[in-house]
C-alpha cells in the first residue's frame, strides 16, 4: 500500500473517532463515574400490585397528587378524594401545640383508605415550616450553611436525625429537602437554602443527608433537579437556565447523583427552562429532563414536580398531563379540585390511559410499603 493511500486511510480513522467521540452521549459521560442506582422498592411490588388493583380510577388519580393540606374541610376533603398525601405549611402548624398537631394527622391518616404521605419543607434556615412555632421546636431549625460553619458535615448529619424524630413525632413522614442545588453566588435566589458550596462539597452534602435520613423512618427529597443554579424564583416567574450542556453535567448532577447512590427515595424537579436539555418545556414537564434522570442515573425512587400551581406554569395549558406524560409519578399542587379533574377528563378522553396511571401508583405504593407505611 502507498504512503498517500496510507495517510488516506489514516484521515478516515480519525475522522470516524472525531465523529464517535463528538456524538458521545449523557449516559456515556455518566457511566463513566460508575454511576449506580439500586431499586429501593423491589421487595415491595408483588403486594402493591395487589392493592393496587383494588383501587377505583379515581382512588388511583388521588394517589398521584399530594396535595397541600386545605385550611378548611380537610378530613371531608379527603374522605371524598382519598389524596395520596399532603403538604403541611407554617399556617398548618400556626399556635398549635404538638398534640394539636398530631391529632390533625391522625385523624387525616384514620380517615384514608391508602396511608398518607405526610409533608413538610423543612430545610431549616429561610425555609421552614415549624420553627416559628416554639410549641414544636424550641429552637429554630439552622440552615445547611450555619451547620456546616459550626462542625462541618458531622453537624449537618446530627440536624437531620434529630429533625428526623421531631418530624416523626408529630406524624410527618416526608421531607421536601434537601436543597442540593450547587450555589456559591450569595446575589442567586437560592443561594441561602443551599449549602453555599461548590459542586464537590455540595455532593458530599447531599449524600450526607441521604445516608443521615436512612437512620431515621422520615423519607428525603433531593432537590430541584437537574439543578437550579442562579435562576429566577419560579413561584414569581418562568426561568430559563442557559448553562452549557456540558456545565450541568459536571457542576449540576454530581449532587443528585451522590443522593442516589446513598439510596434516595424521592426527587423533586424544578420548573426552571433548561435551554440546552429541552428549550420548550420546564424541566418538571420535560420527557428529556427525566429521561436523564430514570435512564441516564438510572433513578428508580419517586420523581415528584415542584408545586404545579405556581407562577412559572401558569401560562402552561394541561400541566397535568405533560407531567404525567413527562414521567412525573407525584404531582404536588395547591388546586387540587383542577388537579384531580384534568387528570380524570385525560383518562376519560384516553389521553392518559389507565396503564400509564397504573405505572405511576404501583411505584408510590411500593413505596409506602418499602416506608412501613402499610
Amino acid at each position: 500500500m502507498s504512503a498517500k493511500n496510507i495517510i488516506f486511510l489514516i484521515l478516515i480513522l480519525l475522522g470516524i473517532i472525531g465523529y464517535l467521540s463528538f456524538n458521545t452521549s449523557i449516559l456515556d459521560k455518566i457511566n463513566d463515574q460508575n454511576i449506580t442506582s439500586t431499586d429501593l422498592f423491589k421487595d415491595y411490588y408483588d403486594n402493591a400490585r395487589e392493592l393496587l388493583n383494588t383501587l377505583t380510577i379515581d382512588e388511583k388519580i388521588s394517589q398521584m397528587l399530594l396535595v397541600r393540606h386545605p385550611s378548611q374541610n380537610d378530613l371531608s376533603i379527603q374522605k371524598n378524594y382519598q389524596f395520596g398525601g399532603f403538604v403541611f405549611f407554617a399556617s398548618d402548624f400556626k399556635d398549635k401545640t404538638k398534640e394539636q398537631v398530631i391529632k390533625m394527622i391522625t385523624d387525616l391518616q384514620n380517615i384514608s383508605k391508602i396511608p398518607l404521605l405526610t409533608a413538610i419543607d423543612e430545610e431549616g434556615g429561610t425555609v421552614s415550616r415549624l420553627s416559628s412555632n416554639k410549641n414544636l421546636v424550641s429552637t429554630p431549625f439552622k440552615s445547611p450553611q450555619e451547620l456546616y460553619n459550626e462542625n462541618g458535615y458531622q453537624a449537618i448529619y446530627d440536624d437531620v436525625l434529630n429533625k428526623s424524630q421531631i418530624l416523626e413525632t408529630l406524624g410527618l413522614n416526608l421531607n421536601l429537602a434537601p436543597v442540593v442545588d450547587v450555589s456559591t453566588n450569595p446575589n442567586d435566589y437560592m443561594y441561602k437554602r443551599t449549602i453555599g458550596m461548590d459542586t464537590e462539597h455540595t455532593s458530599i452534602y447531599a449524600k450526607t443527608v441521604i445516608e443521615a435520613s436512612k437512620k431515621g423512618h422520615v423519607s428525603y427529597t433531593l432537590k430541584h433537579f437537574p439543578g437550579y443554579g442562579n435562576n429566577l424564583d419560579t413561584h414569581i416567574t418562568s426561568s430559563i437556565d442557559n448553562k452549557s450542556y456540558d456545565d450541568i453535567l459536571k457542576y449540576d448532577i454530581p449532587p443528585f447523583q451522590e443522593g442516589i447512590k446513598a439510596g434516595a427515595e424521592a426527587i423533586m424537579v424544578s420548573h426552571n427552562i433548561i435551554f440546552n436539555i429541552d428549550k420548550e418545556n420546564p424541566s418538571s414537564l420535560s420527557k428529556l429532563v427525566h429521561d436523564i434522570l430514570i435512564k441516564d442515573l438510572n433513578f428508580k425512587g419517586i420523581i415528584i414536580t415542584d408545586d404545579i400551581s405556581m407562577n412559572a406554569l401558569k401560562d402552561i395549558s394541561d400541566t397535568e398531563i405533560k407531567a404525567i406524560k413527562a414521567q412525573n409519578d407525584l404531582l404536588i399542587t395547591s388546586d387540587y379540585q383542577n388537579s384531580f379533574n384534568n387528570i380524570k377528563n385525560a383518562y376519560n378522553e384516553n389521553i392518559i390511559t389507565e396503564e400509564e396511571i397504573d405505572n405511576h401508583v404501583l411505584k408510590i405504593l411500593a413505596w409506602k410499603y418499602y416506608k412501613k407505611l402499610i
